[in-house]
């Protein structure tokens, strides 16, 4: 390579490398980017989600640490959706209306089931499904199904990426509800339309 890599370069190996399941690789990479000691925590998250999915609990905790001591906060999960000239915001891990209950037993009859890779904690099997459960953008969207009329299209806002297992909780919402669903998150615009998204499932 004609120039010496940076933290960008290394980012978007990682995510290249987590997106076509390249672990080792990923691994290695993530040790590059936990030498450059940078002072922007997603960097980190990256690295540490990388070893959470490889369940490598104990380099986790010591990134977690290296946040701390840098002083560095990791942005929490939020979502907003608009309706009536008002915005509504959720925080990931709020506690889930009913109508959310309702509309997770409905996509669990039609086939959805949580994929818990996607938790990256070191929590028992039931914990990681009700973690999922509680990103912040299926509370915005279930909200939205909620208190609109049925096939009123939703458009919300996510100041992070839609993990895995939301995108694909989001596609059969979209199915099963009827509805037209636009999630803008911090990588791109996501449109799920009868159980398909946009980005045909690369982001």
């Amino acid at each position: 390579m004609p120039l010496k890599p940076d933290a960008s370069i290394w980012g978007a190996l990682l995510s290249a490398c987590r997106a076509c399941g390249e672990t080792k690789i990923a691994e290695r990479v993530s040790q590059h980017i936990m030498e450059l000691e940078l002072d922007d925590p997603g960097y980190y998250v990256l690295a540490s989600n990388v070893f959470a999915a490889l369940g490598k609990w104990d380099q986790v905790k010591s990134i977690r640490k290296s946040i701390v001591a840098r002083g560095l906060k990791k942005e929490p999960g939020r979502s907003w959706i608009e309706m009536g000239n008002k915005v509504f915001a959720f925080g990931s891990a709020e506690k889930f209306s009913e109508h959310y209950q309702e509309l997770a037993a409905l996509m669990s009859k039609e086939g959805y089931a949580a994929n818990v890779q996607y938790a990256l904690h070191d929590i028992e099997e039931d914990e990681k499904r009700d973690w999922l459960c509680g990103h912040s953008e299926r509370l915005a969207i279930a909200f939205g199904l909620l208190k609109t009329d049925p096939g009123t299209p939703l458009q919300v806002m996510k100041n992070l990426r839609v993990c895995r297992d939301c995108h694909t909780w989001t596609k059969f919402t979209s199915k099963l509800m009827k509805r037209e669903i636009l999630v803008r998150d911090a990588n791109r615009f996501h449109l799920f339309r009868d159980g398909s998204c946009s980005c045909g499932d690369y982001w």
